[in-house]
């Protein structure tokens, strides 16, 4: 049986373009005006990365060795803007904000991170043998990825932050036993940048002192999702646990919890949205419909909204809520809530 690989991917406003792919194909749709795709491209192997522009209609693949760039013509229609060939399998993908003129992305690979502009071939940006990417985040002019400690030296694990524009590291952040799992570089306050560790810990670094600012222990089996703002952050584990703190009183807000762990997590003003993959997506029983009907063999797409109005009546701050009567999720007597709904 061929397995298929998938991946949900949408801009900060939830509402322009999603992204389905599997094996080599590559679906682009526009939630605003239908149900067919709007673009279809091929690659000869399935793909292994994608990274969707906030800013833009921009899109990155990476399939093979290979790391295409699709962007829009004067008339709209995606068309190719770059191509690149790369010496291992992609690992992790991103598009560099705010580029004027020609799109750039950020791509590892093992132990290598390429720097990708689409008048240029691809250029590496950092390369340590042995000392492989653990995740990757990119803000407008700099790039912030985690690495293992070489096996030989132990230096504990590492967060490099590169500047994109003279490609040269500029901080070196933390020092930590676990492998640094996720990193939000883009979303963070400036100066400021959130982790999230195998070590249960989620990390608020101070990039002008190369110093960790608040460290938090937020889930008992590794932190595997994180994101941040001027005033929370929204962190997932690896035991399926999603958590909101207010990290100038470090303390927790709401969580809920689900069957599988959480793999992404994106928010803005008014949205939440979580991504639960589960460890097994492989079925070991031939009865096919049983693959179809049990829930242990699901992925799981929340939504969830901010409160915005009185009907959080009782809330000090604006957290999720919905009109559903049971609240499983703990709600630290701020009357909160969160819909049951899942795609």
């Amino acid at each position: 049986m061929r397995m298929v690989r998938y991946c949900l991917k949408a801009d900060r406003e939830f509402d322009s373009s999603i992204i389905f792919f599997y094996i080599g194909f590559l679906n682009i749709w526009n939630l605003r005006t239908g149900k067919y795709p709007i673009h279809r491209f091929e690659h000869d192997a399935r793909i292994q990365a994608l990274a969707l522009s906030q800013e833009d209609a921009t899109i990155a693949t990476a399939s093979a060795f290979d790391v295409v760039m699709l962007c829009p013509n004067e008339e709209g229609n995606l068309q190719i803007a770059a191509e690149f060939e790369v010496q291992k399998l992609v690992d992790y993908l991103e598009i560099v904000p705010d580029t004027e003129r020609y799109p750039v992305a950020v791509a590892t690979a093992g132990d290598l991170v390429y720097l990708l502009k689409a008048e240029d071939s691809a250029r590496t940006l950092h390369y340590v043998y042995g000392q492989p990417v653990t995740c990757l985040d990119v803000s407008a002019n700099q790039a912030a990825f985690g690495v293992k400690s070489l096996g030989w030296v132990y230096e504990g694990n590492k967060i490099l932050v590169y500047s994109l524009e003279a490609e040269r590291c500029v901080s070196k952040l933390g020092n930590a036993l676990g492998d640094f799992t996720c990193v939000n570089l883009r979303d963070s306050p400036p100066n400021l940048m959130v982790s999230g560790n195998m070590d249960r810990r989620v990390r608020i670094h101070d990039l002008r002192t190369d110093s960790i600012a608040l460290s938090i222990s937020a889930h008992q089996l590794g932190v595997s999702a994180v994101q941040m703002d001027d005033w929370k952050i929204v962190s997932g584990g690896e035991e399926g646990l999603v958590s909101v703190w207010d990290y100038r009183m470090s303390q927790k807000l709401w969580e809920v919890h689900s069957r599988h762990p959480v793999r992404h997590i994106s928010f803005n003003s008014h949205s939440l949205i979580t991504a639960h993959v589960p460890y097994e997506r492989v079925v070991r029983s031939a009865d096919l419909d049983n693959f179809a009907t049990h829930r242990r063999h699901r992925g799981l797409i929340q939504a969830y909204a901010f409160a915005v109005d009185q009907l959080a009546f009782q809330s000090t701050v604006p957290i999720c809520r919905s009109s559903c009567d049971a609240m499983p999720g703990y709600n630290y007597d701020l009357a909160l809530a969160f819909p049951p709904d899942s795609i």
